[in-house]
């Protein structure tokens, strides 16, 4: 058979998505390990004052590419950017980039579009299943296709406990809702979405389940593959292991939890957390790719990219491993010692927030005003807690992912394509990923460089002695409020009082002896 490497010789591939997470890793990972590649053609929309080339400039930037930049800067003027938006008509390509792309492409991937879990549902319906439609309609009119590979999510169908690697029924007619988009106003379809969304418990996991209806409705004879990630995480192995660039899903519970702000999440610690590591889709969907324009299966082909069937991990373990690795390798500027305590009731969780998170962010916050200086906790608090709400439904449920196709692909693989594009999560050690994962936050996400590692290590030092402090002082406060209603408490007082000026009093003996 044909290498995976040897199959994008020649080829001219589209991506759509490709400055988001998994669109970087998915650049650079072509162009390191198919370097026969022709093209790479990157769907880009103009952003501020920024065109699509000053956009490309801006993502090669990224430390992501620095390898590529010193041992083959060459391969980075394979990349070309086209502009277009696909919440426009057409995808707003201009006719010439329609022609350039509709000859030439051969391969397409298609990952754009909003994760953002809480995002409203028009824009959510616009971005994941209209524009999953226009590309398709684009895909039809390419005379070289031999693959198109949708990025899905595993929690599209997460109203069951048990998914298989099939596209289910839609939770309602996605073209009924496309109808409504253009004459429907905003506030009318945020009002209706409770109603809409039933069972799922955000626009995201419900849209996504839309998009894989109509891309099996509209791509007729097109070679298609859906790749279903979980909950897409850090780099594991490569390009750089920890590699994160956004505050999504885990890595701001990170961020939270090491700068010593987030205190209590609302999380069953027995329940399988599926956490995937980002490079492990990226080499998924490459091969995925390869094997749809070699192999051209009958039917589309669904791969549930997931690790909880082949190395399982629990919430509770991804809490000990994650708490173990902030401590050691700690954030710069902690505003409090980190402990994060996962809460399995809901009503024992919110007053906890209130407690642990609110109430500190308010006095903070005031002190702050007292002090001449801009109040920023009550904000930080607020984005806390908004995170923790959409991770929640995640955190507190669990399922069971099938991946036979996955193991099946894996199996068809010879052995260098499984080692230049590897998928397998069997050897995937924890304890070790997430203290990459901890530092790839600190670094590539906060900005920190590593050689302030021994300064953070000191104030978090100072910090653990100021908790030791602060709850002392609370026990003594709350056992003097007894005091006040209690004899036998006051008694139990003074004879701990006693005991205390008695030791100290002995102090500069134990030291002579």
């Amino acid at each position: 058979m044909t290498s995976v490497s040897d199959f994008y010789r020649d080829r001219c591939i589209l991506i759509t998505g490709a400055t988001g997470f998994m669109g970087k890793v998915l650049v650079e990972k072509l162009l390191r390990s198919c370097p026969g590649i022709a093209t790479l053609y990157l769907l880009m929309r103009p952003k501020g004052n920024l065109d699509v080339r000053a956009r490309l400039e801006e993502l090669l930037n990224s430390k992501l590419f620095d390898n590529l930049r010193a041992t083959q800067p060459e391969m980075l003027s394979k990349l070309m950017p086209i502009q277009g938006d696909i919440t426009l008509p057409g995808l707003g390509i201009s006719c010439s980039d329609v022609a350039t792309i509709t000859t030439n492409v051969s391969v397409v991937f298609h990952a754009a579009a909003t994760v953002k879990f809480d995002e409203a549902i028009k824009v959510s319906l616009q971005m994941n299943v209209l524009g999953t439609r226009r590309l398709i309609e684009l895909c039809h009119k390419m005379d070289k296709l031999v693959a198109l590979v949708h990025v899905s999510t595993a929690y599209c169908n997460c109203d069951r406990g048990e998914v298989q690697e099939m596209v289910y029924p839609p939770p309602m007619d996605p073209y009924k809702l496309i109808d409504l988009v253009d004459w429907m106003d905003d506030e009318t379809f945020n009002h209706l979405t409770p109603k809409l969304i039933g069972s799922r418990p955000n626009t995201y996991t419900f849209t996504k389940a839309l998009a894989e209806h109509v891309l099996v409705k509209e791509a007729g004879t097109l070679p298609v593959a859906i790749v279903r990630p979980s909950i897409v995480a850090a780099a594991w192995r490569e390009p750089i292991p920890g590699w994160v660039d956004n505050l999504n899903g885990p890595t701001g519970l990170i961020v939270g939890a090491g700068k010593g702000m987030l205190r209590t999440l609302h999380c069953i610690g027995d329940l399988v957390a599926d956490l995937i590591p980002v490079d492990i889709p990226i080499n998924l969907m490459i091969v995925a790719a390869w094997y749809t324009g070699t192999h051209r299966p009958s039917s589309i082909q669904v791969y549930n990219c997931v690790s909880g069937m082949e190395r399982p991990v629990r919430w509770g373990e991804i809490h000990e491993h994650g708490m173990a690795a902030l401590k050691k390798n700690a954030m710069n500027d902690v505003v409090w010692y980190p402990s994060l305590h996962f809460t399995k009731h809901k009503t024992l969780n919110t007053i906890g927030v209130l407690l642990q998170h609110w109430l500190p962010a308010y006095l903070m916050d005031a002190a702050a005003r007292i002090a001449g200086k801009r109040p920023i906790m009550v904000r930080i608090a607020q984005k806390l807690d908004r995170a923790a709400s959409c991770l929640e439904y995640f955190t507190t449920h669990e399922w069971r992912f099938c991946n036979e196709n996955v193991q099946q692909l894996w199996a068809v693989m010879s052995e260098s394509d499984q080692r230049a594009f590897n998928f397998a999560v069997a050897s995937l050690h924890w304890p070790t990923y997430m203290e990459q994962y901890c530092l790839g936050t600190k670094r590539y996400v906060m900005k920190e460089e590593l050689s302030t590692l021994p300064v953070a290590r000191k104030h978090l030092s100072k910090m653990w002695w100021v908790q030791q402090a602060t709850r002392v002082l609370m026990i003594m406060l709350l056992w003097r409020v007894a005091m006040l209603r209690s004899a036998r408490a006051r008694t139990a007082w003074y004879a701990l009082f006693r005991f205390l000026v008695r030791m100290l009093t002995y102090l500069p003996v134990l030291n002579r002896i």
